[in-house]
C-alpha cells in the first residue's frame, strides 16, 4: 500500500509544519495512491483532529485505506491515545516523525486502554472516556461519545448537565457501586466524573494526569455536586 511517492508526499507536509501536527488520509482510486493532505483543527500543535469537511471531500473521490498524521520531536510509535483511535476509525494509521522522517504503520487490534494509568488526552482519553469504557466494558452499558471541546466549561458548555438525564442516569441522595461522581474542578459547571467502585474507592481520570484509582474524601467530596445512577440500578 505504501510507496516512495506517498511516503515523500507525507514528509514535505510534514517538514512544512515543524511545530503542529500534520493530518491526512491515504486513498485510492482507479487503482493509483495518493496522499490527501487534511486541515488539523485541532486546539494544540502535538494533537490533531482532521477537519471533517476535508475528510468527506476525500471520501468523496478515494476509497480511504489509512490515516497519516506526524509526531514533533517524538518517536513515530502511536500513543496509547493513537490506539484508541486506531480502534474507533477501523484503519490503520500511518505516523511520521519529524524532524527525522521514520514512519510506522499500525493496524487495528481490538486495543483496550487499562482503567489505571491512562496518559490524558482530551477527548479521547478523559474522565468521561473512562467512565464510558468502564460502563462498556464491565455492565454492558453502551453511552454517546459526545463531542466535547477543549476546556467546554469554560466557554458556555455544561457538557454532563444537559446530558446525564438523555443518557440514562438520575441524581441520587446515596451512593453505591457504579455510581457517577460529577465535581467541579475550577469551573463554575460540572466538569469531572469519577467511577464509585465502593469502599471509598473512586476510578477517575484528571486532566493532565495519568488515570487512577483514588480514596473518596477530602477534597474529591468537597467539590462533589451530584451523584448519578444509571436506571438499571435502580
Amino acid at each position: 500500500m505504501i510507496n516512495d511517492t506517498i511516503i515523500n508526499d507525507i514528509n514535505v507536509h510534514v517538514q512544512a509544519n515543524p511545530e503542529r501536527e500534520i493530518c491526512g488520509v491515504i486513498g485510492t482510486s482507479h487503482r493509483k495512491l495518493k496522499y490527501i493532505p487534511c486541515r488539523n483543527i485541532a486546539a494544540q500543535n502535538n494533537h490533531f483532529v482532521i477537519d471533517p469537511q476535508d475528510y468527506a471531500d476525500a471520501e468523496d473521490n478515494y476509497e480511504i485505506l489509512c490515516i497519516v498524521h506526524s509526531h514533533i520531536n517524538i518517536n513515530p510509535q502511536p500513543s496509547q491515545a493513537d490506539l484508541v483511535g486506531i480502534e474507533k476509525s477501523g484503519l490503520p494509521w500511518l505516523i511520521m516523525n519529524h524532524p527525522v522522517g521514520n514512519w510506522t504503520v499500525s493496524y487495528p487490534n481490538n486495543y483496550e486502554a487499562p482503567y489505571v494509568g491512562r496518559e490524558f488526552s482530551h477527548g479521547i482519553l478523559d474522565c468521561y472516556s473512562i467512565w464510558r469504557d468502564y460502563y462498556k466494558r464491565e455492565l454492558g452499558i453502551e453511552m454517546v461519545d459526545y463531542d466535547r471541546g477543549v476546556e467546554w466549561w469554560l466557554k458556555g458548555d455544561d457538557l454532563y448537565e444537559k446530558n446525564y438525564t438523555d443518557a440514562g442516569f438520575v441524581v441520587v441522595d446515596d451512593l453505591q457501586v457504579h455510581d457517577i461522581i460529577l465535581m467541579k474542578v475550577g469551573s463554575p459547571v460540572a466538569n469531572h466524573a469519577a467511577v464509585y467502585l465502593g469502599d471509598d474507592i473512586i476510578l477517575h481520570h484528571v486532566m493532565g494526569k495519568i488515570s487512577s484509582r483514588d480514596i473518596y474524601g477530602g477534597w474529591w467530596k468537597k467539590i462533589t455536586v451530584k451523584i448519578l445512577r444509571h436506571k438499571s440500578f435502580l
